[in-house]
């Protein structure tokens, strides 16, 4: 299935959230980065349909979703930024209500619940009031309800927030469990969300696309933006002060200074190989 945004933009109060934004989307998972404010959840709520773009075209396989109608609500499964779980239904009553509103028949839903809360561990959880789970249980039977139609695209809006790191990972690999023979769109500001799993990075920045590739695209077009200093404390303090710095680390009586520039900031400085991170750095410098 292949998903095209066309010039799609939104402005409010005159200044873009979104701008004339064009891309093309396949089979696979595709992270959205940003900073706060990026025009990443604008992005997302103008695809699955809750606000309207001031213009442009999104289509689905060539077809316009706004002309679409239930057919492209059918093919989509949506788990937003902070989503309003119910807190007196247990996960199961959240979850057969949940397929009746997307017009999943009963039996049919109830059995497609089991199977995907077996896949995300929570089947233990079935008889519990949502109330009661933790932050990594709730983003699980998020995720369970965004793919209760078995959609064969997949909106996730910062679905790691507040997580702690192993219910980080146990969440990121969720996601590569269910990209297989789908359209996956990931929008996150912590780059390490999607450094391993996405297929490619698109990257935002004040409503504007800034870059999109591979990993090893991204990294390979700042090479030679990435420098390593060893130094005493108080130069690497007055290199903190001066330039971005991405990493900073005590060895011994010296610091290992790794710094995001376009020229060497000292005459012992060593081209480092970037990550993503340091992209990540490159073109949010100052925000």
């Amino acid at each position: 299935m292949k998903v095209s945004f066309q010039n799609v933009s939104k402005q409010y109060k005159g200044k873009y959230a979104l701008k004339n934004f064009t891309t093309e989307l396949s089979e696979g998972v595709y992270g959205l980065l940003g900073a706060n404010g990026a025009g990443k959840t604008t992005l997302i709520n103008i695809f699955v349909g809750i606000l309207g773009g001031d213009n442009g075209t999104v289509l689905i396989d060539g077809q316009d979703a706004k002309k679409m109608g239930k057919d492209f609500l059918s093919k989509i499964g949506y788990m937003p930024q902070y989503p309003i779980f119910y807190r007196d239904f247990t996960v199961m009553d959240f979850l057969l209500y949940m397929c009746a509103l997307k017009g999943i028949p009963a039996e049919q839903g109830k059995e497609r619940a089991f199977d995907l809360l077996g896949i995300v561990n929570l089947l233990d959880a079935k008889d519990k009031k949502i109330g009661a789970l933790s932050g990594g249980m709730r983003q699980r039977v998020g995720i369970v309800q965004a793919m209760l139609g078995d959609p064969k695209i997949l909106i996730l809006d910062e679905p790691t927030a507040g997580l702690d790191p192993s219910e980080r990972i146990r969440f990121r690999n969720l996601i590569s469990q269910f990209a297989q023979g789908r359209t996956i769109l990931l929008a996150t500001h912590i780059v390490s969300d999607v450094e391993c799993i996405a297929k490619e990075i698109i990257i935002l920045k004040e409503g504007a696309l800034i870059t999109q590739g591979t990993t090893d695209v991204l990294e390979q077009s700042i090479y030679g933006k990435v420098w390593e200093v060893t130094t005493n404390a108080k130069e690497a303090a007055c290199l903190s002060n001066e330039y971005y710095v991405s990493n900073m680390k005590q060895q011994g009586e010296n610091f290992s200074v790794r710094i995001v520039s376009d020229s060497s900031p000292a005459a012992n400085a060593v081209k480092a190989s970037p990550n993503l991170e340091d992209v990540f750095l490159y073109y949010f410098r100052g925000q």
